[in-house]
């Protein structure tokens, strides 16, 4: 017998779907795979169209993640959501190794179908920039992009007014027995958290006797692990953007690269990553 006259209905597996859960029917396949719609002929644009969709569909998973892990931490389930930031930290991982494929188009490549993108640009997807929102980063400018969309204008504006991933960290700290800044736990969440002396010195407190403060220490290192890997996705997007159109403006009106390289510098974590200096 060949492996073609193997038949997999012989030893039970079910092969009539006409009225039964099929892989595609679950999956919504042909609404997936029906969703690029190339608006050129060139050969290269189903790349650029699969590649960002893919990476909205894992921000999709990173935000389902981390928005269960803030609710957890703020329940005081530390462990469930350890797990969860070790997931996202593995989903931008998957999202590094993308940048390897998109890099596979040469600038030629890409300018043979870059106009048809139009004013359209990664810097206004509102999964992105809610992601930001929830880590803390919270730039009120990055709303515009969005205002002409009520219902993800609405959605933005209801994670401002949530208190972020880290200030619920923090919160968790102060009631664990790590005293943090009174003006620090009741600042308006709405702003950006911005370095603050006395929440390193509490952080230092947790780096020189681990043993002692585990749970904290832990979930800091899964913090920083996360902020890892999400500065390289960010270094990665620079860098194939400099090796795709070099130091032109962005599609969306962007200064490009130098935009991008901007967004480097943001700390999402500051205290957990200067901490290391002083101990």
């Amino acid at each position: 017998m060949t492996s073609s006259d193997y038949d997999p209905a012989s030893e039970g597996a079910e092969t009539d779907f006409a009225r039964r859960m099929s892989y595609g029917n679950y999956l919504a396949l042909d609404a997936i795979l029906g969703a690029q719609h190339p608006l050129s002929e060139a050969h290269d644009e189903m790349l650029f169209i699969i590649q960002h969709q893919t990476t909205e569909l894992w921000m999709r998973l990173a935000i389902h993640e981390l928005s269960a892990a803030r609710r957890a931490i703020a329940r005081d389930e530390v462990q469930p959501a350890m797990k969860m930031l070790a997931r996202v930290s593995r989903i931008f991982e998957q999202l590094n190794g993308a940048w390897d494929v998109l890099r596979t188009m040469t600038p030629s490549e890409y300018t043979r179908f870059r106009s048809q993108l139009g004013q359209s640009s990664g810097f206004q997807s509102r999964q992105y920039r809610l992601i930001e929102f929830l880590l803390g980063n919270r730039n009120h400018a990055m709303l515009k992009p969005h205002a002409h969309d009520a219902e993800t204008t609405k959605l933005l504006e209801a994670e401002l007014a949530t208190p972020s991933l880290y200030d619920e960290v923090l919160r968790l700290a102060d009631r664990n027995g790590l005293k943090m800044p009174a003006p620090v736990l009741a600042r308006d969440v709405r702003e950006t958290h911005s370095f603050n002396e006395g929440v390193l010195q509490a952080w230092r407190i947790v780096y020189e006797a681990p043993e002692t403060h585990w749970m904290l220490y832990e979930l800091a290192e899964k913090l920083v692990d996360f902020e890892d890997y999400f500065r390289r996705w960010r270094f990665n997007h620079v860098t194939t953007v400099e090796r795709v159109i070099g130091f032109k403006r962005g599609t969306g009106g962007t200064g490009g690269v130098s935009y991008l390289k901007r967004m480097l510098e943001i700390e999402l974590f500051p205290e957990l990553w200067r901490v290391r200096t002083i101990l």
